[in-house]
């Protein structure tokens, strides 16, 4: 009915300062279609500093290795920020979801609190964190085609375009760094990719209902009690040296990159959409190369200045592109 209701007021009512056109013509999507929301630029600055947070994410990682082994960095890191968005949620005195969102925000628990982190941290036991970007960056390719199988959405032919060109640079990238061969980090990659990208679109569905914040929040509190449970197995049996990079790396992954940083991401993915926001990621694997020369002394790959044009321009037409 609602699908009705809104073909009959576009017959009827013509938006100030545009020709005025019948729902049958042909420039009728064109001339009664909605202005830019004010919302959509602080959506997409929201969006971008969650994107900046998660860039961070793999040299964060890589600091804590040099102090935990991989199920402990995990099991802690995910308990200590269940912790605070549990205290989070405390103070502000924030009632339990609904019963029937608590599916869905089991999927993104075990997509962006455990699977995601877990599946990358083994990666980088053996890959570096360039490498580990690069392939990751499929990511805004594989979140809108889940985005558009469990929404329904339709992006434009503008759209897809942008958005395979895009992941054509990054695969061109991965495979010129690797010579073609896939390594065992990269399956846990791949496999990081499908099960983030499913939380992203169930995260992003989530959060036009419910506070973006609270959709992680909640999803972090769901998995306290196994974190707390892995830290208590994992602990004793993988040694911890604790130093500036170790602490500092585990702070940063824990409050940064699985709390604050998906906090606003969920924010500006409800604010913009779900495609659109998945396409800004495609400027992660470049920030993350930034940050894994300043941070770990990694070599810069000579073939990342010209991804990095490639894919910012991809950036661009997906932004215009109409989803």
């Amino acid at each position: 009915m609602r699908a009705q209701n809104s073909a009959i007021e576009r017959d009827r009512v013509a938006v100030a300062g545009r020709p005025t056109a019948t729902a049958t013509s042909p420039d009728a999507a064109e001339a009664l279609a909605p202005p830019v929301r004010p919302g959509r630029l602080a959506g997409t600055l929201l969006a971008a500093i969650g994107v900046t947070s998660f860039s961070l994410t793999f040299p964060a990682t890589a600091w804590g290795l040099e102090g935990f082994g991989p199920y402990s960095l995990i099991s802690v890191r995910c308990a200590l920020a269940a912790l605070v968005a549990g205290a989070c949620l405390l103070a502000l005195r924030v009632r339990p979801p609904e019963r029937r969102h608590w599916a869905g925000l089991a999927v993104v628990a075990a997509g962006v609190v455990v699977g995601f982190p877990l599946l990358t941290t083994l990666a980088l036991e053996t890959a570096t964190t360039a490498h580990s970007a690069v392939v990751v960056g499929l990511l805004p390719l594989t979140t809108a085609l889940f985005s558009s199988i469990r929404t329904g959405t339709r992006p434009s032919r503008t759209f897809w375009i942008a958005a395979c060109v895009g992941a054509a640079a990054v695969i061109a990238f991965t495979v010129q760094q690797s010579g073609g061969a896939l390594t065992r980090a990269d399956l846990f990659l791949f496999g990081a990719l499908l099960i983030c990208a499913a939380a992203y679109t169930e995260g992003g569905r989530l959060a036009s209902v419910l506070p973006g914040w609270q959709v992680i929040a909640w999803a972090l509190v769901l998995c306290l009690p196994l974190a707390v449970a892995g830290a208590a197995i994992s602990l004793p049996y993988e040694p911890v040296h604790l130093t500036g990079h170790a602490v500092a790396g585990l702070l940063w992954v824990a409050v940064g990159s699985q709390f604050l940083g998906l906090v606003v991401w969920y924010k500006g993915m409800a604010m913009i959409g779900i495609p659109k926001a998945s396409q800004l990621q495609l400027a992660q694997p470049l920030l993350t190369l930034i940050w894994s020369v300043a941070l770990l002394g990694e070599t810069l790959p000579v073939a990342a200045p010209l991804t990095a044009v490639a894919v910012l321009l991809c950036i661009a037409a997906t932004q215009r592109a109409r989803g």
